[in-house]
């Protein structure tokens, strides 16, 4: 992994765990539970979800690295710009799939977040440490052809994306004040 490669991953992962603890720090319980509608997540169910979600993304992470190389004759379906951009554009809401629908799984917020940072904590050692070529490694398991180093990335960018949400939840005029 290029330097520069590295650098962007290590901030852009190290940004998005400490905006996650900063937007759930300090709620209350009625916060916590608050939906602005019955079809809409409630700000511990979004970090429920990441919680649910990262373990099986690193999985799929790792199990790509561990493939032979297969990017020198290919190219990705996706930008770099195009995976960072998936992480803030709230325009478009998506359903979840895959089992990391299970918002559930983590009645309480502290638990769930203990679970991601300690997965983060992870990413993180592995993002400064690997001598894993990222790019030379396809990812193709969600419908488009991007590379491993792409594919670290957008975990990084879909826990942006579910901060976004956070702050949207925060925003909405009934979100409790207390």
């Amino acid at each position: 992994m290029s330097d520069r490669d590295r650098e962007h991953l290590l901030v852009h992962f190290e940004m998005t765990g400490s905006m996650l603890a900063e937007e759930v720090r300090g709620l209350s319980p009625a916060q916590l539970e608050y939906k602005a509608s019955p079809d809409r997540w409630s700000i511990r169910e979004c970090v429920s979800h990441l919680a649910v979600a990262e373990p099986d993304y690193w999985r799929e992470l790792m199990k790509a690295v561990k493939a032979p190389p297969d990017m020198k004759d290919k190219k990705s379906d996706a930008t770099d710009a195009d995976i960072m951009w998936y992480g803030i554009d709230r325009v478009v809401h998506t359903k979840t799939g895959g089992g990391h629908e299970k918002v559930e799984t983590y009645k309480d917020l502290g638990e769930a977040l203990a679970k991601f940072q300690t997965l983060r904590a992870t990413m993180i050692q592995y993002i400064k440490t690997t001598d894993d070529d990222l790019r030379a490694h396809s990812f193709g398991d969600y419908g488009e052809l991007i590379d491993s180093w792409q594919w670290m990335l957008e975990i990084s960018t879909h826990s942006e994306r579910h901060i976004q949400q956070i702050r949207e939840i925060k925003a909405d005029p009934n979100f409790p004040k207390k």
